[in-house]
């Protein structure tokens, strides 16, 4: 359970109907498979120790003592094993028959959960034999008694929390439950449950498979949860209906792992807990309440280690799906549009001024510009794109940058800074062989002054370029291209943008348009602030600060999820192994934490800009940080990982 990953499965296995001793062994052949895998929690489908089919038998004495011999016989081959069984069976309480999920562990039963929700419908008449979870608060009970469990607990109010990982606390509801207006696991995340397992025996329909998808992932982004939903599977009675063992797993609205219909066995993938009660502490939606009030919590002990299973996105802002990728950068340049129409409007410019490089930052921009115009009616030449050449400008950026404009259709001006930046330099006495950190930030901070002084002349609007990783490194010209009146980049990390980029090429009608737009993209990514080499780009970013493609990662999880140094780099093994050794990783990484405390003072100050995903470093809302805050205990833990 290293860094609060918890493995789980759906476990269904084939059962044949009222065969309590076939379906006992059955049982226990998936649960010691799930063990060997590492699963910490094995769930197992609605009274999958009868069959959920069994009809009127379930109230023959013969089946239930049946049930009886295999719970015993469950209970005493779990001494031999470290993980958590929820099993489903029908239990006798207080002389009434219940739909029951069986939680054991090491030789004990650590609690009895009944079923809350019964149907009366179709097919599924639950009230012919089972009665409703009782509503006041758990008790303890003798229904094992026969077997060899004196007391215990028995009701739907109960938690169950490992020892070793508090944040790891699960509770059970069975089938219908999930179908009620206000299902138990409702209460059960209030009160702190962070996994809902569902026992179910829920038949296969057209369209039912999808409609389960999403309930369950729906439900766990709700409640900020894990959802193990199991379901009765082959060996259940056709008589009417056909069970299709469609598992799934869910973590906060994402299906992580999901059986085929019409399978059997164990559906694994590990849920991180640790990340849920971290989204819930920052969500604020789950204080303490009534909704604790009456649950008993039952501890439970668990095996640490949980090697991963689940992938690990090495482009967490990407969308993998090609579809998906399609609509979400429709979406953001739609986003990114509306938000500079609405500023044109609202400050009556009548232009759109932005810096032009030939890079992909200015590229984004300008196309969010041409939307914007577009939605307002207005002439595209009413935005005025500046390329601003100087000491390290090289021929194939200007060139790219001239051709945009060109085949965009908007007003291109070129104004060479080359003579301005060289006055300037006499004026405070620098060298021009000297190329520190004067030299470039000189001509950044030149060409902000021309874009701002352009935009007084047409009464404009300065649309900034810069992305998210590089407000994130900190890599920007404080008051130069950190700078402008309305940042349409400003929330998009460096590999969406290139993304999008690509989607606008690849949508394209025009020839001329799409080729510079695949000759950008294949440009490296430089400000171009040293002198060219032969022509060719001198300056190339990632290789001084890193590959943005880490540097994306590790903001994602440090920023939205807060995670540590030392789980960012444990993630970042498993989503880069086969590109980057991990003491690159570790490198980066440093880099990464040192940057991004030491240059908060430039986000300190940003310009307005839509925000247009989860992590977003806007001082007014998204990322509050003071200026001061020191890095140390991040860097220290990131130096131990290296001893």
């Amino acid at each position: 359970m290293e860094y609060g990953f918890v493995k789980v499965a759906a476990a269904t296995p084939e059962i044949k109907v009222a065969d309590c001793a076939y379906n006992t062994d059955a049982i226990l052949a998936l649960w010691q498979q799930a063990e060997e895998k590492g699963c910490h929690l094995v769930v197992f489908p609605e009274l999958v120790l009868t069959g959920y089919t069994c009809g009127d038998l379930f109230l023959q004495p013969v089946l239930l003592q049946g049930c009886m011999n295999g719970l015993q016989k469950l209970i005493e081959a779990s001494r031999q094993l470290q993980s958590v069984a929820v099993v489903g069976a029908p239990v006798i309480h207080g002389g009434k028959l219940y739909n029951c999920a069986v939680v054991l562990q090491q030789g004990e039963v650590l609690g009895i959960v009944p079923k809350s929700s019964l149907p009366t419908y179709g097919e599924f008449y639950e009230q012919r034999h089972f009665n409703t979870a009782p509503a006041d608060a758990t008790i303890y009970s003798d229904a094992l008694r026969p077997i060899g469990q004196d007391t215990t607990l028995f009701g739907s109010k109960q938690l169950f929390q490992c020892q070793q990982l508090p944040d790891f606390t699960f509770a059970v509801e069975i089938c219908e439950d999930l179908w009620a207006p206000l299902p138990p696991s409702t209460h059960h995340a209030m009160a702190g449950a962070t996994v809902i397992c569902n026992l179910s025996a829920s038949n296969e329909l057209i369209g039912k498979a999808d409609y389960r998808r999403q309930l369950v992932t729906g439900q766990s982004a709700r409640l900020l949860c894990g959802y193990v939903y199991v379901n009765a599977g082959y060996g259940e009675s056709t008589t009417d209906v056909v069970f299709a063992g469609h598992n799934l797993i869910a973590e906060n609205g994402v299906v992580l792992a999901e059986s085929q219909l019409f399978d059997t066995g164990l559906t694994i993938s590990e849920i991180d807990v640790q990340k849920l009660s971290q989204e819930r502490r920052r969500m604020n939606t789950f204080p303490l309440n009534q909704a604790e009030r009456g649950y008993y919590h039952c501890t439970f002990t668990a095996q640490t280690s949980c090697p991963l299973t689940r992938k690990i996105d090495a482009l967490p802002f990407v969308p993998a799906d090609q579809n998906h990728r399609a609509e979400r950068c429709e979406l953001i340049l739609s986003i990114q549009a509306q938000g500079l129409k609405k500023r044109l409007v609202h400050s009556g410019s009548k232009t759109a001024v932005i810096g032009i490089s030939g890079g992909l930052d200015s590229t984004l921009a300008l196309l969010v510009a041409v939307k914007a115009m577009d939605l307002l009616e207005r002439p595209r030449t009413d935005i005025v794109a500046v390329t601003m050449p100087c000491f390290g400008t090289t021929d194939r950026t200007r060139s790219n940058a001239e051709l945009l404009c060109q085949e965009l259709g908007v007003t291109f001006r070129t104004v060479d800074i080359g003579n301005t930046v060289k006055a300037h330099f006499a004026d405070i006495g620098h060298d021009f062989a000297d190329h520190s950190v004067t030299f470039e930030n000189g001509q950044a901070r030149e060409r902000t002054q021309v874009l701002m002084d352009i935009a007084n002349q047409t009464n404009g609007l300065v649309v900034g370029t810069g992305d998210l990783s590089e407000l994130a490194l900190g890599w920007a010209t404080y008051n130069g291209d950190h700078m402008s009146m309305y940042g349409v980049n400003g929330s998009i990390p460096k590999t969406l943008v290139r993304h999008i980029v690509r989607y606008a090429a690849d949508t394209t009608d025009n020839a001329k348009l799409q080729t510079t737009l695949l000759d950008i993209l294949d440009t490296p990514v430089s400000p171009e602030l040293l002198p060219a080499q032969d022509g060719q780009i001198a300056q190339k970013t990632e290789d001084l600060v890193g590959p943005y493609e880490l540097h994306d990662f590790f903001l994602y999880y440090a920023v939205r999820w807060a995670f540590s140094p030392k789980k960012i780099y444990y993630l970042a093994q498993q989503a880069f192994a086969d590109i980057y050794q991990n003491e690159v990783i570790l490198h980066w990484l440093r880099t990464f934490f040192r940057r991004f405390f030491n240059q908060q003072f430039k986000r300190s100050c940003l310009p307005d800009g839509p925000k247009v995903g989860s992590v977003a470093l806007s001082p007014r809302g998204d990322w509050r940080m003071p200026s001061d805050a020191v890095s140390a205990l991040w860097l220290t833990e990131i130096d131990q990982l290296k001893a």
